[in-house]
């Protein structure tokens, strides 16, 4: 008795039916009833032609049967004897034979090592590429949403604003006046070393003033915020993107930027700057330590010659930077927290990355930053 998928004309194989993935199991117990039976009744069945008319649908599931069927030269071939068959049907067969023939050992092409240098440079830089559109979107959004929060004093976060001042600057002060007074001491060192051949050792007060009131003092500061507090934004905001806190603050209509970005950005901006004034006093300090013990310059002398010699300006400058390398660790921090996809792996990852982008960016800007005051003269 005929299927209802294959039936038999003479020596004819007459396929029929929906050839689909929903009766794959049926046609291929199908096709071995009537192979076995083909066997059975003629010994051979090599004789035997396939008819593809009555077929009513085929799909990719349907087509690998009729291939196994009917071979693959000869599916390779089905315009020339299935002509009836409609052109969607004959060139999914033809698309699925010259697939099934392809040799399965594809030799993966050979590249120098430097194709293999230039590709990996390539790949860094669409990758920092990326990484930049997304951080000057991610600035963008901050400061639109800061500017809808100035016009609405209710909505401002104090009290979590305060905490992260607390976490983010009063606990940093011991660590960073720490070092700071240490750079001090070794800058103040190698001015009296290097200055002594002149016999000019008085000039390493100047030399330590400057160093620290214009850069040490907030670069030091910065890049030790960014090291401690960068880090912990990313860890803080991608613990709660992984157990996904996030989702759940904008399921009850929060703003993740109003709630948890803004009070870290303005922690960082209150913060930085008095830690950067921390750091150049306490530098200054180390210096006119190191004067005292190395060079018999008392404090007195030290305070005077500060006085007379470094104006205001070298100070003003120095603390203006504060403010802009604040936003910057504060931003790429909470950014690389939102980027972790959920697995601690990537928290860890992430926390890495946000501390190294920061450092960079600090040290960049700082850069950029003594250019532009060098030429305006200041």
């Amino acid at each position: 008795m005929p299927s209802e998928w294959v039936a038999r004309d003479d020596q004819t194989l007459v396929l029929q039916g929906e050839w689909t993935l929903a009766n794959y199991n049926d046609i291929k117990s199908s096709l071995s009833h009537h192979k076995s039976q083909s066997r059975t009744e003629t010994g051979n069945n090599a004789d035997e032609t396939v008819s593809l008319k009555a077929i009513t649908r085929l799909d990719t599931a349907g087509a690998i049967l009729v291939i196994d069927l009917i071979g693959i030269e000869k599916a390779q071939t089905v315009a020339e004897w299935a002509g009836e068959l409609p052109k969607e049907q004959q060139a999914l067969l033809l698309r699925i034979a010259v697939d099934m023939n392809a040799p399965l050992d594809v030799e993966t092409p050979s590249y120098s090592r430097i194709s293999q240098a230039l590709a990996s440079v390539g790949q860094q830089m669409v990758g920092l590429w990326s990484q930049q559109r997304q951080l000057l979107a991610f600035i963008g959004l901050v400061i639109a949403t800061l500017f809808q929060l100035i016009l609405r004093p209710r909505h401002w976060r104090v009290t979590a604003t305060v905490a992260h001042v607390q976490q983010s600057g009063l606990n940093a002060v011991p660590i960073v006046a720490l070092l700071t007074f240490m750079v001090g001491a070794v800058v103040a060192f190698l001015g009296a070393t290097v200055l002594q051949d002149f016999g000019a050792t008085v000039y390493t007060i100047d030399l330590v003033a400057f160093s620290f009131l214009r850069e040490f003092g907030v670069l030091l500061a910065a890049i030790l915020l960014a090291g401690r507090t960068a880090s912990a934004f990313t860890a803080q905001i991608g613990a709660m993107k992984s157990n996904e806190e996030i989702d759940a603050l904008q399921a009850q209509g929060l703003d993740p930027i109003e709630l948890l970005v803004l009070p870290r950005v303005m922690a960082m901006l209150i913060s930085l700057p008095m830690l950067a004034f921390v750091g150049m006093l306490s530098g200054l300090a180390g210096g006119a330590m190191v004067a005292s013990l190395s060079l018999d310059i008392s404090l007195a002398q030290f305070m005077n010659t500060l006085q007379k010699d470094v104006s205001v300006m070298h100070f003003l400058v120095g603390l203006s930077k504060a403010p802009v390398f604040a936003f910057v660790i504060a931003v790429i921090g909470c950014l690389e927290g939102f980027k972790v996809s959920g697995s601690a792996q990537s928290v860890g990852a992430h926390t890495t990355s946000s501390v190294v982008q920061s450092i960079f960016m600090v040290i960049l800007i700082d850069a950029l930053a003594a250019l532009f005051f060098m030429e305006m003269g200041w």
